[in-house]
């Protein structure tokens, strides 16, 4: 009796890992930054109040949690992109916001791109490889 052929199993593509990981890396920056405008806003060193650095940056985190699981989606990786001018745009009440987020700029740029690349090569290799696991 012999044994059967293990199940070919694709993995999941990259591109969209990479994608998701990014924005949620960001909600947890921005959790930081919405902390430091919060503590500006309490010490009376800013124009607007506790609440609004909550309410903004509470909503802020919300949006890039919910676009890390739905990047695959059609118009995912675009609302990436506005989430990412967001992020830029923090910087205009929490200055260091404008570094961190050029960051996660080009961090974001890189996932998408390597992601891309490798879920090519993957292809390619399963193209020239029918049935057996990719490793």
């Amino acid at each position: 009796m012999t044994t059967p052929a293990p199940a070919v199993r694709r993995k999941s593509p990259a591109r969209p890992q990479f994608a998701s990981s990014i924005l949620l890396l960001e909600a947890i920056l921005v959790l930081f930054a919405t902390l430091t405008a919060y503590g500006l806003a309490a010490a009376q060193r800013t124009e607007f109040s506790a609440g609004t650095a909550w309410l903004v940056g509470g909503a802020l985190m919300v949006v890039l949690t919910v676009l890390s699981r739905t990047v695959t989606r059609p118009g995912g990786y675009v609302a990436g992109w506005v989430a990412q001018v967001l992020v830029l745009a923090a910087g205009a009440v929490v200055p260091m916001m404008a570094v961190v987020g050029a960051v996660f700029v080009i961090l974001w740029v890189v996932a998408l791109r390597l992601g891309g690349r490798i879920d090519r090569e993957r292809a390619e290799w399963d193209a020239a490889h029918p049935g057996q696991v990719s490793a």
